[in-house]
């Protein structure tokens, strides 16, 4: 079963910024309590902060951050990241939520 959050360019910015770090499991559409269940799935060590996760996805592709989707699949936590390249291509970079690891870069 796969559980998909999507949150845009400018609330990843914010979440950056402020340093909130993730976006919770559960819902589709984020609600009131969203930044409640995403602080617990980081304090539990289920995943990484954003700003970590951002931060390997600009070391292996140079662009805009547009996207970035937290999912919950089979094998755990993964974070989904839409990345505008200056040539104008959009890459979705997927990554390990918990190590960080890239674990596969596509044209979206």
């Amino acid at each position: 079963m796969k559980n998909r959050i999507l949150a845009g360019s400018v609330i990843a910015s914010f979440l950056l910024a402020t340093g909130l770090a993730v976006f919770p499991h559960g819902a589709a559409v984020a609600g009131e309590d969203d930044h409640v269940e995403a602080r617990a799935l980081l304090r539990a060590g289920k995943i990484l902060p954003l700003a970590t996760i951002l931060a390997t996805v600009q070391k292996r592709v140079s662009g805009d951050v547009i996207e970035v989707d937290l999912d919950h699949e089979d094998r755990g936590w993964e974070y989904d990241v839409k990345v505008l390249t200056p040539a104008g291509r959009v890459l979705k970079v997927t990554l390990d939520a918990k190590t960080g690891v890239v674990l596969k870069i596509k044209d979206d």
